[in-house]
């Protein structure tokens, strides 16, 4: 099953290619599915080849081929959504309105969900996330889980993980934890005393138990997303 990004990407090289016979550029692709980078890009194409809707022919620019499309596209009577220009539809009045909006975030890299990891600071790419995902105000960013510590509280090694930036958390609330102001870790906070337990959830780590001071919290998990 295709994303509703992928699909329309999908679909505008396929008339652009069926118009004009050759592939569109990537700031092409960028402009029409309104996209605020190339790297939002370079990820759906990665994602559709490995589906394998598209092939990329190495050493050729603007080499793409489309080697199959989705029942979506092909099925008699089907329109995608407009990607540039006319207003969707209103839906019936029996259905509910649906948030369809996305924002880019940008991948900080991968965090720890097992043992720490030193801290992370470089964008290495960029995530559509659902905007219902993101949860009060403040800045958001998404980092790559790596590790199985927190598998039972649902979260994957793989997984991709919406955080919202904050200083504070209340006992429970899973964070960004950056410990001694070097190594980041994803736990479950909980306060002591004057001490802070950062707690995995999966029974094979142990508690880590550290100084008030030693802990600095970096955000609070507001959402994830999981590829299959």
């Amino acid at each position: 099953m295709l994303t509703r990004k992928q699909l329309e990407l999908l679909d505008f090289i396929q008339k652009r290619m069926a118009e004009d016979g050759v592939p569109p550029s990537f700031d092409e692709m960028k402009a029409a599915l309104d996209l605020k980078s190339k790297s939002g890009i370079h990820r759906l194409i990665t994602a559709l080849e490995e589906r394998g809707f598209i092939r990329r022919l190495a050493h050729r620019a603007r080499a793409i081929e489309i080697v199959r499309l989705p029942e979506a596209l092909t099925k008699p009577g089907f329109t995608p959504r407009v990607v540039a220009g006319a207003k969707p539809p209103a839906p019936p009045r029996a259905a509910l309105p649906v948030e369809a909006a996305a924002l880019e975030l940008p991948v900080m890299g991968r965090i720890a969900a097992g043992v720490p990891i030193e801290a992370i600071s470089e964008v290495s790419h960029h995530v559509a996330v659902p905007g219902s995902m993101l949860s009060g105000r403040g800045e958001h960013y998404a980092l790559e889980v790596k590790g199985d510590s927190m598998i039972e509280a649902g979260i994957n090694d793989g997984d991709i993980v919406v955080i919202r930036e904050q200083s504070t958390a209340e006992n429970g609330d899973i964070v960004v934890a950056l410990i001694e102001g070097q190594e980041a870790t994803l736990k479950r906070f909980r306060r002591r005393g004057g001490m802070i337990a950062l707690e995995a959830a999966n029974p094979a780590y142990e508690t880590r138990v550290l100084p008030e001071h030693a802990v600095r919290v970096q955000g609070r998990l507001v959402g994830l997303i999981r590829s299959y």
